[in-house]
């Protein structure tokens, strides 16, 4: 089977997505914003693995986007999350490095993909 860069990247984010929201809940007792960031984090991943299977390239590219508005998201969570000194500045930096590499290929994918699906 052929290797998923995307996949590896977004399930990698994922990972530290949830170690990042059990640290949050266990040290510093913040459920709220952990459950914000452990939802939209690790969705990016959920809904390219959706995607894999989309009935059609627009239900694929609906789910890509979809990927992309929760990058969006996440970022905001983790900057939020820094401004309120629950995440150190060198976490925040880390977090959205990833999550920016993972924006840009989603970005660019779904370009190509917007492009191949003109008339």
């Amino acid at each position: 089977m052929k290797e998923d860069p995307l996949k590896e990247k977004s399930l990698a984010f994922a990972v530290e997505i949830v170690k990042v929201a059990k640290r949050l809940r266990d040290e510093s007792r913040e459920f709220a914003l952990a459950d914000q960031l452990l939802r939209s984090g690790t969705s990016i991943g959920a809904n390219l693995a959706e995607a894999r299977y989309a009935a059609s390239k627009k239900d694929f590219l609906a789910k890509c986007k979809i990927a992309l508005k929760e990058c969006s998201e996440t970022l905001f969570w983790i900057e939020l999350l820094e401004r309120s000194d629950l995440l150190s500045l060198d976490q925040s930096n880390s977090l959205a490095a990833d999550c920016n590499d993972i924006r840009r290929i989603l970005s660019a994918s779904c370009k190509t993909l917007e492009r191949n699906l003109q008339p």
